[in-house]
């Protein structure tokens, strides 16, 4: 039999301190504890990840300019001659910004960066075989003009990409920013796409002449010249769709803009 007793002193129920067993004071102090914890680390995941994203974005954009710069300075100052040993002068550089844009694709997948990966996926491997296969891989052809062209309209590109790049990692771009990133790459990116097909033409040539003196059993270096016939419409294919997911892009992104602007 269980027994209520009243007090006429008690006063309201609500006026007694509300105190918690000891076993529930740690749970809810371990629970709090917990999720300060995840919030420090996800802070500090975001910032590594920013100050990483930053000298990346950064690096590329240094590298770009400096390759610029050193093309443009030599050719006004040598005019023709300088096209012959542009790749002398800046492959180095080149080679290794090609060689940090293939972290991108990482950054894309991983969600560190906003954007289609398919068309980044073309443009960025079939920089790294023209470039470590082609042109490395042939003395010949790294003196001719082309070479000089493609570092051009690659460092166009990049220098298109990085700074907008590095201004989405603190700011929202501005309408006028958006529209030159995204407009810009439409006529750029088939010229490039054109000096590549030409570069591989042309050094088709003296891929077959070092085929055809070759006495040795056959190996697949023999197969190169087919295999770069084959790159040729791969390439076509390649840029149709990296251009069309490019225009779609550049569309969703202005519209996007557009219909924030009309609701301020």
């Amino acid at each position: 039999m269980t027994v209520c007793v009243t007090s006429e002193h008690a006063g309201p129920k609500s006026s007694f301190p509300q105190f918690l067993p000891l076993h529930l004071k740690c749970e809810n102090g371990l629970q709090i504890h917990q999720q300060q914890t995840s919030q420090e680390q996800h802070k500090m995941r975001c910032s590594i990840r920013l100050m990483y994203l930053f000298l990346y974005n950064l690096l590329q954009f240094c590298g770009h300019t400096w390759i610029f710069a050193n093309m443009t300075a030599r050719f006004l100052s040598f005019g023709g001659d300088a096209l012959d040993d542009t790749f002398y002068s800046v492959g180095v550089v080149m080679s290794s910004c090609q060689l940090l844009s293939a972290l991108e694709l990482f950054h894309i997948a991983d969600g560190l960066e906003k954007g289609p990966l398919l068309p980044r996926f073309v443009q960025v491997t079939e920089r790294i075989f023209l470039l470590f296969v082609v042109i490395i891989g042939e003395e010949e052809i790294q003196t001719k003009p082309i070479v000089c062209a493609l570092f051009y309209l690659w460092n166009v590109l990049g220098l298109l990409r990085y700074p907008h790049q590095l201004m989405c990692l603190f700011s929202t771009p501005s309408l006028n920013m958006l529209w030159v990133h995204h407009t810009l790459w439409i006529p750029v990116y088939p010229l490039s796409v054109l000096a590549e097909g030409v570069t591989v033409f042309q050094a088709l040539p003296y891929f077959r002449s070092q085929n055809a003196g070759l006495t040795q059993p056959p190996s697949a270096s023999i197969h190169l010249p087919y295999l770069l016939q084959g790159y040729l419409p791969l390439l076509a294919a390649g840029a149709c769709v990296a251009e069309w997911q490019l225009m779609r892009d550049r569309r969703q992104q202005l519209d996007t803009w557009n219909k924030k602007l009309k609701r301020k």
